[in-house]
C-alpha cells in the first residue's frame, strides 16, 4: 500500500510569526456561546475612549516580559506622589496583583471597575475577565486624583498593536515608566521596549541589588538604549525585597527603601513629591 503524499505547500517562518501574532492579539478567539456573562464585557462599544480630566497626569507603567513587580512599583509611585492619586490596573481580573492590597474595598462599579483604597490612594481594578487590550474598560472620571498611574498589565507589542485607549495614552504621555529585573533576559527584554518606545521619554526602573553589585554578564547585556537610560540619569534601581516577593502585595505598608525608590523616579519625571508620607 503506497501511502500518500502530502502535497501542502511548506509554511515558511515568516508565516508562522504572522499567526503567533494575530493568536496574541486575539484575532483568532471566538466567544463561546453558555459563556457565563458575569465575565463577559458589554459587546456595544466599539473602540472605548478616554480623556483625562484637565489637571489630571497620567503615568503609565508597563513591565518587560520576564520581569516582576510592577504592579508593586506602580502602586508605590501613587503612593509615594501627591495626596490624591489613584492606580488604575489594566489587567485581567484573572491576573490582578491589587486583589488584597487595598485597607477598604469600595465595591464594584456598572463600569466593570472594582475599587478599593489604601490610605489616600484610590485603587481601580477591572472586575471581569479580559480577552485583549481592545477589551479594558475606559477609567473612571478623575473625582479627586491629580495624578493617574496607569498599570498597563498587558505586553508592550500587543498593546501598542491594538487600537485602544490604553494605546493611545502609551503613545501621548509625557513619561513612560519601564519596569524590569537585573537579569540577563531581564536587560534584553527593556532593550527591545525601549525600542518600542523611542519616541517617548522613558525613566527605567530595575528591581534587583545596588547597580554596582549586578554580576558582569547582567552588566554587559545592557544595550545602547539602556545604557543611554543610565548615563542619563533615567535607570533606578528598585531593592529586592523578599517579603513581597513571597507574599505579594497586601494591606501591610509598602517598605521605605521601595518608596524612596518611588519618590527618585517621580521626580525624574518632574511630578511634585509629598514629603510627608
Amino acid at each position: 500500500m503506497t501511502a500518500a503524499v502530502d502535497t501542502r505547500p511548506a509554511v515558511s517562518v515568516a508565516e508562522l510569526q504572522r499567526a503567533w501574532r494575530a493568536v496574541q492579539l486575539g484575532q483568532f478567539r471566538r466567544t463561546v456561546q453558555g459563556d457565563n456573562p458575569a465575565t463577559q464585557l458589554p459587546r456595544g462599544r466599539s473602540e472605548p475612549s478616554w480623556t483625562p480630566s484637565g489637571e489630571e497626569r497620567v503615568l503609565p507603567v508597563v513591565r518587560c516580559a520576564s520581569a516582576y513587580g510592577a504592579t508593586t512599583f506602580a502602586l508605590a509611585l501613587a503612593t509615594a506622589a501627591d495626596t490624591g492619586a489613584r492606580l488604575v490596573e489594566c489587567s485581567s481580573a484573572t491576573t490582578s496583583g491589587l486583589a488584597a492590597a487595598s485597607t477598604a474595598e469600595l465595591g464594584a462599579h456598572p463600569s466593570g471597575w472594582v475599587q478599593g483604597s489604601r490610605g489616600d490612594v484610590l485603587l481601580q481594578r477591572t472586575g471581569v475577565a479580559l480577552q485583549s487590550v481592545h477589551d479594558v474598560p475606559s477609567p473612571m472620571p478623575a473625582e479627586k486624583s491629580t495624578l493617574t498611574v496607569l498599570d498597563v498589565g498587558w505586553e508592550l507589542g500587543q498593546v501598542l498593536n491594538t487600537p485602544s485607549w490604553l494605546a493611545a495614552q502609551l503613545r501621548q504621555a509625557a513619561a513612560v515608566i519601564v519596569v524590569t529585573c537585573a537579569t540577563v533576559p531581564g536587560l534584553r527584554h527593556l532593550e527591545g521596549a525601549l525600542a518600542l518606545l523611542h519616541i517617548t521619554r522613558t525613566v527605567v526602573a530595575v528591581v534587583g541589588p545596588p547597580r554596582k553589585r549586578w554580576p558582569k554578564p547582567v552588566q554587559h547585556s545592557a544595550g545602547s538604549l539602556t545604557r543611554a537610560a543610565d548615563h542619563g540619569g533615567r535607570l533606578v534601581v528598585i531593592p529586592w525585597d523578599r517579603r513581597l516577593a513571597v507574599a505579594g502585595l497586601d494591606s501591610t505598608p509598602l517598605p521605605e527603601a521601595l518608596l524612596d525608590a518611588a519618590a527618585a523616579v517621580l521626580e525624574r519625571v518632574d511630578l511634585r513629591i509629598d514629603g510627608s508620607r
